[in-house]
């Protein structure tokens, strides 16, 4: 049975129940408040092996107590709660000292996990900065879960100098994650320097890199100062790792196993002391394998993936990213602008291939574009179709596809309980159902390719490409573009 005695200090009566009832019946000893007051008197009588708190208390933010409670007893493990969820709150909690940042509303599962791990292992301290977290210029924004895991994530190496490999699409905020490392890290009083590989000719890439020396090559007047010379003491950010030539992931690899490098036409090592934050949207490990990257390379660029979600699959954050552009284009000058429901819904209808950018630049379009002070549902639709993409895929829509798409799956399931096949099942499968479903999903758009990709959950580029595969036949004389 699990053995200790947990403190809990929340101002939420129902949270406090849950939470008493949830760990009383996981066989802990539970003692809740609703103030910081009552919690700092258990703390300071030696009671308790475990504190969960919120973060807004009536009497004291949580932030606050944490070091007092650090200096008190050291050991203590602290879970922080917090309704404000986002980067700047995991980071202030690790940098004070919490065990773990926990956003709500939460998982019990994952709250126990947490409690478990914590009693077990002991407390493993961060250490604590004078870091100045009140910036309200949020570098990340959403409250989705797939978000709180990058916010946790983050929040744990700012207090480490490991080098991490972001992945993920482009517009994702791949620089805006780099930028949040060095800002709330050790580094964050040096130099933050970033540098595209693919905006690069690649016979200047060395000397973009590592400079190079008066006489080194043509048009070599003077001493050039490279990038890692810039990030002396902070940090280097590598956007688009996979695009860098062969030869000169020799000289970075040798940079990363020995902390030295020579400049171009140089002969004399430097040393250097820089923190190196790589960024792809590419997939590192086949490029391996089509010895486009070196694998020595790539084990030490990837000491910590991180992969950075796609809005498509946080969609829940649109909102919140869309308020947040909102509030960025009236600072910069912009007139004030808000979206009324509908528009708001019409957003979250698309898979927006170009991520947070492209949500970012349609702000903009809407801000500069609409007179009106709310912006229409009907204004959001017609944006959006003059850009490309199609207004979304009525309810009755949908459902009559689902209906034609289930009578089809029935009536070739129904010929395969007749007869059958000895072998091939699987392969004959796709075959006769992902054609003609291609087929049902065009007709249900009138054509509209777009339309079509939308009731898939398809990539447009994808679906293309499968309607050259199979052979599908697009309905003539209907738009599909």
């Amino acid at each position: 049975m699990p053995d200790g005695t947990i403190l809990i200090a929340d101002d939420d009566a129902a949270i406090r129940t849950v939470l008493n009832q949830a760990l009383g019946r996981a066989g802990y000893d539970v003692r809740t408040t609703a103030n910081a007051a009552g919690l700092w008197r258990w703390i300071a009588q030696g009671e308790g092996n475990l504190v969960i708190t919120d973060v807004i208390l009536p009497d004291e933010n949580a932030f606050d107590l944490l070091p007092r409670i650090k200096r008190l007893r050291p050991d203590l493990p602290v879970v922080v709660m917090s309704a404000q969820n986002n980067i700047l709150t995991a980071i202030t909690a690790a940098e004070r000292g919490a065990y773990e940042y926990l956003p709500k509303p939460f998982d019990l599962k994952d709250l126990t996990a947490i409690v478990q791990r914590a009693l077990v292992k002991g407390q493993k301290r961060p250490p604590t900065t004078d870091a100045d977290t009140s910036d309200d210029r949020l570098p990340l924004i959403g409250r989705s879960p797939a978000m709180q895991e990058i916010y946790r994530v983050i929040a744990r190496l700012t207090q480490a100098d490991l080098t991490v490999m972001i992945s993920g699409e482009s517009g994702t905020g791949k620089e805006l994650v780099a930028r949040a490392l060095h800002d709330y890290g050790k580094r964050r009083n040096g130099s933050f320097v970033a540098v595209n590989m693919a905006a690069i000719p690649k016979d200047l890439i060395e000397s973009e890199l590592f400079g190079h020396e008066r006489g080194a090559f043509t048009g070599a007047t003077g001493r050039g100062v490279g990038r890692f010379e810039q990030a002396e003491g902070g940090t280097l950010f590598l956007d688009e790792i996979g695009d860098m030539p062969l030869e000169a992931q020799t000289r970075l690899l040798r940079v990363l196993q020995q902390g030295e490098y020579t400049t171009v036409g140089g002969r004399v090592p430097i040393k250097t002391d820089v923190r190196i934050i790589a960024a792809t949207n590419r997939v590192l490990r086949q490029l391996v394998q089509q010895g486009l990257f070196r694998e020595d390379l790539f084990y030490r660029l990837n000491v910590v993936p991180l992969r950075l979600p796609p809005l498509r699959e946080r969609i829940e954050d649109v909102p919140d990213l869309m308020r947040h552009f909102l509030r960025k284009a009236e600072s910069e000058g912009l007139p004030a602008k808000r979206f009324e429901s509908g528009a708001t819904d019409r957003l979250k209808g698309y898979t927006w291939p170009g991520n947070v950018r492209e949500l970012e630049n349609l702000a903009r379009r809407l801000v500069v574009l609409n007179p009106d002070e709310t912006i229409a549902e009907a204004a959001v639709v017609a944006e959006l179709a003059d850009h490309g993409r199609a207004a979304p895929i009525a309810r009755d829509e949908e459902m009559s596809l689902a209906q034609m798409v289930e009578q089809h799956l029935a009536s070739h399931f129904a010929e395969f309980g007749k007869a059958l096949p000895p072998s091939g099942l699987y392969d004959r499968v796709l075959r006769e159902v992902e054609g003609p479903l291609i087929a049902i999903s065009l007709a249900a758009a009138r054509g509209n390719q777009i339309r079509a990709a939308q009731l898939l959950g398809l990539n447009r580029n994808t679906l293309r490409k499968k309607i050259r595969e199979l052979g599908v036949e697009v309905i003539r004389g209907l738009r599909s573009e």
